[in-house]
Parts: C-alpha cells; sequence; structure tokens
C-alpha cells in the first residue's frame, strides 16, 4: 500500500491517507502549521502528498514545496489543486496569500533557466487546466491542455477573456537515491 500524506485535509481527508492540517477541528491526524517547518515526518516518507487548495494559502512558497520534496520517497508524486489566478474565488477568498498560472512552478521543474531559488528539483508529470464551463463546452479547454505552444499563449494573452478556473499540478520528486556502502 502506498503512504500518502494529505496536506490541509480539512473535514474530507482523502480515504487511506494521513491527514494534516492545522485546525483541530478538521479530519486530521497530525496538527501541524505549514507555515512553520519543517514538518513532523521523516524524509523520504511518502510515496505520494495531495495539497488540494492549501499552496495559495502558504506564507512561502518555496519552503512549502521544499518540505513536499523532503517528506517524498525519491519518484513520489505531490499532487497540487489551486485556483488560477482568474478565477474569481482565486481572489473572494481573504486567506489566499498567492495567485497562481499554469507557469507557477517552472523554477522547480527547469532549473536550468529558473534553478537559482532553490536546489530542490521536481519532474513535471502533468499539469491539467480546467477552464469555466463555457470555454470548456467551446474545447478550449482541450486546446490548452493538449497544445503546449496554446497554453503559452493563452496564459499570456486570452486567459482574461477565457479565464481559467483551477489548476492541477502532478510533480514527481527528483532526489538522489542515499546508498550504504
Amino acid at each position: 500500500m502506498p503512504r500518502i500524506l494529505d496536506v490541509g485535509c480539512g473535514r474530507l481527508k482523502y480515504s487511506g491517507a494521513i491527514g494534516v492540517d492545522r485546525n483541530p477541528s478538521t479530519d486530521a491526524d497530525v496538527l501541524c502549521d505549514l507555515d512553520r517547518p519543517p514538518y513532523p515526518f521523516r524524509d523520504s516518507s511518502f510515496d505520494e502528498v495531495r495539497a488540494l487548495h492549501v499552496v495559495e494559502h502558504v506564507e512561502d512558497v518555496i519552503k512549502f514545496l521544499e518540505e513536499m520534496h523532503r517528506i517524498l520517497k525519491p519518484g513520489g508524486r505531490l499532487y497540487l489543486l489551486t485556483p488560477h489566478y482568474t478565477d474569481v474565488g482565486s481572489f473572494r477568498d481573504p486567506t489566499h496569500r498567492r495567485h497562481l498560472n499554469s507557469y507557477s512552478f517552472i523554477y522547480f521543474t527547469d532549473p536550468g533557466r529558473f534553478g537559482f531559488y532553490t536546489n530542490v528539483r521536481f519532474r513535471e508529470h502533468r499539469i491539467q487546466i480546467r477552464l469555466l464551463n463555457l470555454w470548456r463546452a467551446l474545447g478550449f479547454e482541450w486546446l490548452v491542455n493538449h497544445a503546449r505552444p496554446f497554453r503559452k499563449f493563452w496564459e499570456q494573452y486570452l486567459c482574461y477573456l477565457i479565464r481559467g478556473k483551477e489548476l492541477h499540478f502532478w510533480l514527481d520528486a527528483i532526489k538522489e537515491e542515499k546508498t550504504t556502502s
């Protein structure tokens, strides 16, 4: 069985996962303030970490992703879900500190261009962008998700007209496995 951590689990903890949240009124198994790393988990202890509607709330995105990387096993998968910055929901919640787009984590996935903020590396497994229903029905969501050049064009020129809804990121932790001699 894979070990799964549900970060910011709230009252709907992912089935079979260990839940962590700072609010004692949630389904959390572990109470932890995500703005105060390190988190109370050993290095490389999870196969998967899920953080749904969490990253936009944290004080320091880089430290948060460094902690996610630390607790993931080599090749472990991080699943992030967050509002796209053009969605009303991104700005409606006064606890949102970050407003993100589909390129917000490039500092962790493209070290040749942006590797100077952290040594932590992830491999982009998949990114899925959800658009508002009208644009999905007209086929724009398919274009954004299946044609990288169109996604870049959409983010740079069209996203305020053809607004995004949610961003789904699946990122795999790139780590050197420790060997003992």
